[in-house]
């Protein structure tokens, strides 16, 4: 974490001491597998508890809930989140307040897209709205997207999308410029989990199939997620001009709902609108 003032470090710890008294005092030693011993004058686990769950010293756990200055490793701090039941966000939260950066969520392949998402999609309509996970791939996408940014059916993946679909590469009017920043962005996100297979597969095997690609990632160019620009050409209504704009979901933090808002004064959103009715007249 970034350096801090010696009042913002000692208002950590306090925090840091309450929080870890008030988790141990909604547990029971039932709640644990631990046998209750002697008489309790106060609920909860005891310290000595926690500490023997965790496998760690008694003086050392007594020291951290004291919110003392002492060395704390992500691994006890993961053994001490299981020994008091710590849920995700609480699991986040005793890193923040020992003074480390947090661990990133788990891993989203099998999440569920909740019908709330989709409906905010949808809604979007008839401005295009995708929802990728952090390896970029492709969870939903509403029928704005499909129409006027080129996807079709069997895109999976962004990444490999912009590579290897040629009619959504075609419509890009400035892909050779836009291209070096888009891996730039990938390299950034994957630089956050260094180790994770799943960005290490996406990479091999776009690299095995775009030269194009394989030469942009070796550049090892890093940019950040912006705000951005996007430009296409549509070939049955024309010129395409979005601010598209990346939003986290919250209880998704490596989820991202990409809105795309028709940039003022260039006739876009009237563009999507007659591409709208064009799609709904057209024929079954």
């Amino acid at each position: 974490m970034t350096s801090e003032s010696p009042a913002v470090t000692q208002r950590r710890r306090e925090q840091l001491r309450d929080f870890l008294r008030t988790r141990r005092a909604r547990l029971t030693p039932g709640d644990v597998g631990v046998a209750a011993v002697g008489r309790r004058r106060t609920p909860g686990l005891r310290r000595e508890e926690v500490a023997m769950l965790a496998g760690v010293g008694v003086s050392w756990y007594t020291w951290l809930e004291q919110g003392r200055d002492i060395k704390v490793s992500t691994e006890v701090l993961d053994a001490i989140g299981r020994a008091l039941r710590l849920t995700e966000p609480e699991r986040a939260h005793l890193y923040v307040l020992a003074g480390l950066n947090p661990p990133r969520s788990g891993g989203t392949r099998d999440a569920v897209v909740t019908p709330e998402l989709r409906a905010l999609l949808d809604a979007w309509a008839p401005r295009p709205a995708v929802l990728r996970d952090r390896y970029w791939n492709l969870l939903a996408i509403n029928d704005a997207a499909h129409r006027a940014l080129g996807y079709d059916g069997v895109d999976h993946n962004c990444l490999f999308t912009f590579f290897t679909n040629a009619r959504h590469r075609a419509m890009h009017l400035h892909w050779e410029s836009v291209a070096p920043d888009v891996v730039a962005a990938f390299r950034a996100e994957a630089a956050r989990a260094p180790g994770d297979p799943e960005f290490d597969r996406v990479v091999n095997e776009l690299t095995a199939v775009s030269p194009e690609f394989a030469e942009l990632w070796a550049r090892h160019d890093v940019a950040g997620p912006t705000q951005a620009v996007k430009a296409v050409h549509h070939p049955e209504v024309g010129d395409l001009i979005f601010d598209m704009l990346p939003l986290a979901v919250a209880d998704h933090p490596d989820w991202h709902v990409e809105l795309y808002n028709p940039r003022p004064d260039t006739g876009t959103e009237v563009r999507l609108e007659r591409l709208s009715h064009i799609r709904l007249a057209a024929p079954a």
